[in-house]
């Protein structure tokens, strides 16, 4: 207790002499730093010498510009007589100024990395230098213990100790401004009138302006029912599915080394199924599993997978579930058609999942076959009524806060028929899924013949095997497999060895997926605005330079042209 008694006398009197120091620096007493903000904690941090340098630039700059303005309200007349006269002449100069200036791409700072450096910081000062050879069984360090509690009780203590200071510093205050109301009694007298006229119509003014600041609270339509309840009715629907476990690695892939080479070129590569699986475990996996990552991470909350069929779409979806654990409500047109008739039982239905994801989260909403919801004109022969979702998808995505671990995800085989702005719109981040290339025709095939019951051997040449079936995406690859091994064929593999011409004929049956498809894929990408602020940045360097010196030939020629005219 006497320890903590003494702890409290000192940092009151520290408080105090920060009281007086700024009464005499500025005049007046300061204001007492909010719990929020770190109490008296942040008076008495210690800076590092980068904070100390900033803060004595930024006085020098507050200095500086004070200075500066006297000056500038007289030279404003004469510069405003000068910009009139050479205003035509350095047009062409400006504008070349200003491109000179411009910074390229900048990377965004990082939210973890304080994190990161923290305990770095911490490993460096407590454990690199830290003898631990004669402590096999690993026991606890007293020292330590010690050490983080007196950290605790000096918390306990200062919170105490900041109550009673803003106490006292109100009541210093207090004190101030008696002694200044005894001696401006009598010219406040003249002045009641007109505060009091001031007052009314402050106060009617803040009514107004708090009556348009405040915001509809969403109603809930299922308030009388539980959480338990709604998913069993949501289970009986089919909407809220089993996914299968398939994990990300199932989703196999190489890396395309060649990206950079077609780059130099002035062909953009499609992306491979490497860079695919990486994307998605960006975008949804990461985000989806940890919360911490959620909340630091820039918020995610609609992705769209499109590519052509086979390519293994629906099986990022199922990989997204099994490595987050994550809840699937399927919301794709086809399987929500003839439930919950109506508008209001569309809002019913989308209340629904919403509530259950967010309480349930991780979620993950599934939107199948995603450009039929936003068709240019539907089929008469369609009566799952494709369009539903097209007004509200849009307004769900605004409902969802950044403590909400649901994420929207959609798929689609043919993005380019239906509405750009509407599929734009609705989903923020878009992955292109291409065919395989021979590296990833290689490995899958490797691996989808090993699957099935196969056995590879010198016999099977898989490189010319690879090289046949350029256009056929892992689902024909797997059809191919399944219908070749047969229980009967996998039963003469020890007499029979495999052959590569043997999936010749089923791939036949199969219509591959052609080059002008995925070139129609990447034509329909490039007109997203993803797609043109990617070109934009790609070849943002080259236009730079060379517009540079175009601009600079047309100022020229200008100048001249007047120059002859005089």
């Amino acid at each position: 207790m006497s320890v903590s008694c003494c702890k409290k006398e000192t940092m009151q009197d520290q408080i105090r002499q920060w009281f007086i120091e700024c009464r005499d620096a500025t005049g007046k007493f300061p204001e007492f730093p909010k719990e929020d903000e770190g109490g008296s904690a942040a008076i008495f941090k210690e800076k590092d010498p980068a904070e100390v340098e900033a803060e004595l630039a930024g006085k020098e700059d507050e200095k500086g510009k004070k200075k500066g303005k006297k000056k500038d309200k007289k030279d404003k007349k004469k510069k405003d007589k000068k910009d009139k006269k050479g205003k035509k002449g350095k047009k062409g100069k400006g504008k070349g100024d200003d491109e000179e200036e411009e910074e390229g791409f900048k990377m965004q700072p990082s939210n973890f990395l304080p994190t990161v450096k923290e305990s770095s910081d911490k490993y460096e000062t407590v454990w690199m230098e830290r003898d631990e050879t004669n402590n096999f069984s690993q026991k606890h360090d007293s020292e330590l213990i010690k050490e983080e509690k007196r950290i605790e009780v000096e918390t306990e203590v200062r919170l105490q100790v900041d109550e009673l200071m803003r106490q006292e510093l109100k009541n210093l205050k207090l004190a101030v401004d008696r002694d200044k109301g005894k001696k401006g009694k009598k010219g406040k007298k003249g002045k009641k009138s007109g505060k009091k006229s001031g007052k009314k119509k402050k106060k009617k003014s803040g009514k107004k302006s708090g009556k348009g600041k405040k915001k509809k609270k969403e109603k809930d339509l299922t308030a009388d029912r539980t959480i338990e309840s709604l998913y069993e009715e949501l289970v009986m629907e089919g909407i809220l599915i089993r996914s299968p476990k398939v994990p990300l690695s199932e989703f196999r892939g190489e890396y395309s080394y060649l990206g950079t080479t077609l780059r130099q070129a002035n062909i953009e590569p499609m992306p491979s199924l490497s860079d695919v699986r990486q994307l998605v475990a960006l975008y949804g996996i990461l985000p989806l599993g940890s919360q911490a990552v959620h909340e630091k991470s820039p918020l995610i909350k609609s992705v769209l997978l499109a590519g052509p069929r086979g390519t293994g779409k629906r099986t990022l979806v199922h990989a997204i579930c099994t490595e987050t654990g994550a809840n699937l409500f399927d919301m794709t047109a086809t399987n929500i058609a003839g439930k919950y008739p109506g508008k209001s039982g569309l809002q019913m239905l989308i209340h629904m999942v919403f509530k259950v994801a967010r309480q349930l989260q991780p979620s993950v909403v599934f939107v199948g076959d995603a450009e039929r919801t936003f068709l240019k004109k539907v089929p008469k022969t369609d009566k799952t009524d494709p369009k539903r979702l097209k007004k509200d998808l849009p307004k769900v995505l605004k409902t969802i806060k950044p403590e909400d671990r649901v994420l929207i995800v959609g798929t689609s085989r043919c993005p380019f028929e239906c509405e750009l702005k509407g599929i734009t719109g609705s989903f923020q981040k878009i992955i292109l899924i291409p065919r395989p290339d021979y590296a990833s025709r290689n490995l899958l095939w490797r691996t989808t013949i090993s699957k099935y019951g196969g056995i590879l051997t010198p016999t099977l040449d898989v490189s010319s095997l690879s090289k046949i079936t350029d256009g056929y995406t892992p689902g024909h690859m797997v059809t191919a497999s399944q219908q070749v091994l047969s229980e009967r064929r996998i039963a003469q593999l020890s007499k029979r060895t495999l052959q590569a011409t043997e999936f010749v004929a089923p791939l036949a049956r199969i219509d591959p997926i052609y080059k002008e498809e995925e070139e129609a894929f990447k034509s329909w990408y490039g007109k997203t605005p993803l797609g043109k602020k990617r070109a934009k940045m790609a070849q943002g360097d080259d236009e730079d330079d060379g517009g540079k010196g175009k601009k600079g030939k047309k100022g020229g020629k200008k100048g001249g042209k007047k120059k002859k005219k005089k």
